[in-house]
């Protein structure tokens, strides 16, 4: 295996080079490095103890959390031999100390202790009941087949931040297999993006649920070809209830109008869901990850604006995408930013959405949006 060197953030990794990141042994993939910033920023808002990073690879995000975070344990976890012996390279590059071994894991002590372990996920998070205050899930498409160990594994009021790169099933490309994994049914079109999102956050919300565990969203977003969101857990029954009475039904007729509702069932046909129509972020929250980057040098170029994106969107379910609305009435296209200046004009709140660049978040009623594009 012929290996490269390349910097990110404050770590140095040797990745396998290869015309394609998918056909190369261990899989690096440059372009989640923004996805890897924000992960190492919201460990240094929460200031875990225990993190796992539950798929490493070549270890460089469980690296990342070690050399850039405050946490104090960090597990590295890989089943592949390949990836174990390159991330145990990546581990000697970046940390000065005696490495030993034991059974399947190495460890690594000095100021931090870093753990790396050759085995299943689910079998390691299985066996570290309510360890870990970070639980980094990231597998490659779907996350649902490692949830119920995660969510076993992570400690109560803890944070899972997961990931699922299964975005055509998610927005309704492989409606079936959304069903079987997600037990939800899926949107096509320009919503999708957004409820994919929501139907990802609503099944951990249902599965928690059975731990007597209620959710927080401290941040979920759509990027590139996958979702993430960053959960924080609440113990009782209570708030698993609170957290199971945010899920519902969207719908959308073919004028590009929506509506939703928060319901067990739904009580129309055809509907969308179940869902999340709670939160897709905590505003405090933002506001420390948003200080926290006064101190943070990330390693992607579009982690800082995308972060103050997601800090300044209007936080409510679902959003307009100017373009296609224009598209279904026969009107002309608007700039983005005189539609949201008209609507806040009129006294409605108003913002862009991370979801697409010609997209808008709004309290505005739907006739109301349909008026400022046709020129009201």
């Amino acid at each position: 295996m012929e290996l490269v060197e390349v910097t990110e953030g404050s770590a140095r990794i040797l990745v396998p080079k290869a015309e394609r990141i998918y056909d190369a042994p261990v899989f690096y993939n440059p372009v989640m490095t923004l996805n890897r910033d924000i992960s190492v920023l919201v460990a240094r808002v929460l200031g875990p103890k225990r993190v796992l990073d539950a798929f490493s690879a070549t270890g460089i995000r469980g690296i990342r959390y070690a050399l850039e975070s405050p946490a104090e344990e960090v597990w590295l976890n890989d089943i592949s031999d390949e990836a174990y012996s390159l991330m145990k390279q990546n581990v000697r590059l970046n940390f000065e100390g005696e490495l030993y071994e034991e059974d399947d894991s190495t460890y690594l002590r000095g100021e931090k202790l870093l753990v790396l372990n050759r085995g299943d996920a689910n079998k390691l998070m299985a066996e570290k009941f309510r360890y870990f205050d970070l639980l980094d899930l990231d597998p490659f498409g779907s996350p649902m087949e490692f949830l119920d160990t995660a969510l076993r594994s992570v400690r109560r009021k803890g944070v899972l931040a997961v990931t699922a790169t299964d975005t055509g099933v998610l927005c309704g490309a492989y409606a079936k297999a959304c069903l079987k994994k997600y037990l939800a049914r899926p949107i096509r079109g320009e919503l999708c993006h957004e409820a994919g999102l929501r139907i990802l956050i609503g099944a951990v919300v249902r599965y928690a649920a059975k731990y007597d565990l209620g959710v927080e969203v401290l941040l979920a977003y759509y990027r590139d070809h996958y979702f993430r969101a960053f959960l924080r857990f609440e113990s009782g029954a209570r708030e698993a209830e609170k957290s199971l009475a945010q899920l519902g039904y969207l719908w959308q007729e073919k004028t590009g109008r929506f509506t939703y509702e928060k319901a067990f069932l739904p009580e129309k046909s055809k509907a969308y869901g179940p869902l999340w129509l709670g939160s897709l972020k905590n505003e405090k929250f933002m506001e420390n990850l948003v200080k926290e980057l006064e101190s943070f040098r990330p390693a992607h170029k579009k982690t800082r604006p995308f972060v103050e994106l997601l800090s300044e969107e209007l936080d409510v379910p679902f959003h307009y995408d100017t373009h296609a609305l224009a598209r279904r009435q026969g009107l002309e296209v608007k700039k983005v930013s005189d539609v949201i200046e008209r609507l806040q004009e009129l006294g409605f709140k108003a913002s862009r959405s991370h979801f697409s660049p010609t997209a808008i978040k709004t309290n505005a009623p739907f006739e109301v949006v349909l008026d400022v594009l046709r020129g009201g």
